[in-house]
């Protein structure tokens, strides 16, 4: 959106549902200039997504299920929260972004430092999830692999305050049917 700002603001767009069983294309609303869509996640049964208005200078949590009035949950000004990476997660819904650090807006306030190897898969049980990669026997000075190159990625286990609970190698997946395990 800065850089559209500096070109006379954004076209806008849209989101759509589509029913394959029916044939019928949802679009709870018009395509507004300077509005724009999150992607979507399903869950409990409804289809939840974030709305960013750069005319209102809000980003709206809304929940909806196809031929239903949008249900609108919060309301964040754009000022408040860092639109890096910005995205919803979680069992429960959860607005967060992340860069060097990752902060959730959405239903509880909370932040803390992560490593530069980690992002964030999932908040569950009062838990955040992390995915870290790790990379040993990597030669920086030639920017190569050594003999003894070893990759492999871990699930990193933290609470609300960034301490850490657990570590465990394999990465988080998620399953068809929205459950959670480690490969």
């Amino acid at each position: 959106m800065i850089e559209w700002s500096k070109k006379g603001g954004y076209q806008g767009s849209t989101i759509s549902f589509y029913d394959y069983n029916n044939g019928k294309v949802y679009e709870p609303f018009q395509k507004q200039r300077n509005v724009l869509y999150g992607t979507p996640i399903y869950l409990k049964k409804s289809f939840w997504f974030l709305q960013g208005d750069y005319n209102s200078g809000k980003i709206t949590l809304f929940k909806y299920y196809p031929d239903q009035i949008p249900e609108m949950i919060t309301k964040l000004n754009i000022e408040d929260v860092d639109l890096y990476n910005l995205r919803i997660i979680g069992e429960d819904v959860y607005i967060v972004s992340e860069d060097d650090e990752f902060v959730s807006y959405y239903p509880e306030s909370f932040r803390f430092s992560k490593g530069v190897n980690e992002s964030v898969s999932m908040i569950a049980d009062q838990k955040v999830y992390l995915s870290a990669w790790v990379e040993e026997g990597w030669d920086d000075e030639n920017d190569c692999e050594t003999e003894e190159y070893n990759y492999y990625e871990k699930v990193v286990e933290r609470d609300f305050k960034g301490n850490l609970l657990s570590e465990t190698l394999g990465s988080l997946q998620q399953h068809s049917d929205g459950t959670w395990w480690i490969a």
